[in-house]
């Protein structure tokens, strides 16, 4: 990337920042983490003097590099915090298309599939939460070579390991991938499966609920401390089902707003003045729901805002 064109102008630097904002995500699971990355490594290039910045031959190359070393530090004080946090901890969930356009085309990168798992602007809770299991340097080199397509031997350079080394850390990091069969199930068949669940969920309907749940579902909620959550997974047909519906029971003025994630259709619970006070993500497989993801920490909810009636 240090030989392409000088770029840097200041407007050109900041069009970076979502593209930046993409990748700190993908890395880190939340958008806030992402954006104090984004603003650390935009600050690190304003403190160099002009003589350093003009020395350098690629502005948006070395903002990468230093976004992606600032993430490895973040990631590697990332269990601690979490074994701080107060319950289950779920990565943010975003809107579908909200960093559509950040990733590059397949057709654009050359490379042979199999050395890819994905490369795609949505993301899904699935895989980030399987991200998590990695070590930091399996996700930095999994993120950046997979989603963003740079060569190993630059990734080598900000984790300081070798090309090979590098190309070893994607491996494992698409085996754990692949060891927990993230292949989407049809869209179709998910979005229906999603609908039939909102509905059952708003009309109180546990028999409906229960047929649509697999015998193995778990649900796991994140308040953060915040706000009131199960601190512990919640598991099997009949306790997933009075756990959604005790809840629609306690909040009844709650609706239910159809909304698009990268796990495909999900619903947020909206309060009477339209706040997202909750977001349920679902995976689906063979018909039935295997995980429900419940989003309630506030903090994880800036995303969706208010959302229309």
């Amino acid at each position: 990337m240090d030989q392409e064109p000088v770029v840097g102008t200041v407007d050109e630097l900041m069009h970076e920042r979502r593209r930046l904002v993409a990748l700190g995500y993908r890395m880190l699971g939340t958008l806030a983490e992402a954006e104090d990355a984004v603003q650390e490594a935009y600050a690190r290039w304003y403190r160099m003097t002009d003589a350093e910045q003009a020395a350098v031959r690629n502005p948006q190359g070395w903002l990468t590099r230093t976004m992606s070393r600032i993430c490895l530090d973040v990631l590697g004080s990332a269990r601690r915090r979490r074994e701080r946090y107060v319950g289950e901890w779920l990565p943010e969930p975003v809107p579908a298309d909200l960093f559509a356009g950040t990733a590059p085309q397949p057709a654009a990168i050359g490379a042979d599939p199999l050395d890819r798992v994905t490369i795609d602007d949505e993301v899904s809770t699935a895989l980030l939460i399987v991200m998590e299991s990695m070590t930091p340097a399996e996700r930095v080199a999994f993120v950046l070579h997979d989603v963003f397509a740079l060569p190993f031997e630059e990734i080598g350079t900000i984790v300081g390991r070798s090309a090979a080394a590098v190309r070893q850390l994607a491996t494992s990091a698409r085996r754990r991938v692949r060891d927990h069969d993230l292949r989407p199930s049809d869209r179709t068949e998910h979005d229906a499966v999603a609908a039939a669940f909102a509905r059952a969920c708003a009309t109180g309907d546990l028999d409906a609920l229960t047929a649509l749940l697999d015998p193995s579902v778990t649900l796991v909620s994140d308040g953060g401390g915040i706000v009131s959550a199960a601190r512990r997974p919640v598991l099997g047909v009949s306790n997933v089902a009075r756990f959604m519906l005790g809840i629609m029971a306690k909040q009844p003025t709650l609706r239910l707003h159809a909304s698009r994630t990268g796990d495909g259709l999900a619903f947020t619970a909206l309060a009477p003045d339209g706040t997202a006070r909750s977001l349920v993500n679902l995976a689906v497989r063979n018909g039935r729901v295997t995980d429900v993801w419940l989003q309630v920490n506030p903090q994880k909810l800036g995303a969706w805002g208010v959302a229309p009636a």
